[in-house]
C-alpha cells in the first residue's frame, strides 16, 4: 500500500486567547455537572450515572488545563522578553565613530 503524503504544507496553528477558551469549556463542564445533580436518581436508575461523573471529570481536567495554559502563556511571555533584551541594538552605526570609515576618509583627504 502506497504511503499518503500531503500535497500542501500544514497551516500555522491559530494563536488566540487560549486561557479564555479553556476557562469557558471548564465552566460549561461544571455547569452541566451541577445541572445533572438534581436528577442523580434518574441517571442511576437508567444506567446513565457515568454522564454525571463525565461532567465532573471534564471540569476537573479543565482546571488542570487552565493551570497548564496559564503557565504556557507566562513562559512564552518570558521567552519573548528575554529575546528582546538579548537582541542587539538595531540602530544604524554612527559612521563618524566607525574606524574603517575614518581610515578611508583620512586617506582620501591628503
Amino acid at each position: 500500500m502506497k504511503k499518503w503524503t500531503p500535497l500542501h504544507e500544514a497551516p500555522e496553528p491559530l494563536e488566540g486567547n487560549v486561557v479564555a477558551t479553556i476557562t469557558g469549556g471548564t465552566v460549561v463542564w461544571f455547569v452541566l455537572f451541577l445541572a445533572q445533580l438534581p436528577f442523580y436518581g434518574w441517571f442511576d436508575d437508567n444506567g446513565h450515572l457515568w454522564w454525571v461523573w463525565t461532567c465532573l471529570a471534564g471540569g476537573g481536567l479543565g482546571l488542570i488545563g487552565i493551570w497548564y495554559v496559564r503557565g504556557r502563556d507566562e513562559a512564552i511571555r518570558r521567552a519573548a522578553s528575554a529575546a528582546d533584551a538579548a537582541a542587539p541594538d538595531t540602530a544604524a552605526p554612527d559612521t563618524a565613530t566607525n574606524k574603517s570609515d575614518r581610515a578611508g576618509s583620512l586617506g582620501r583627504e591628503g
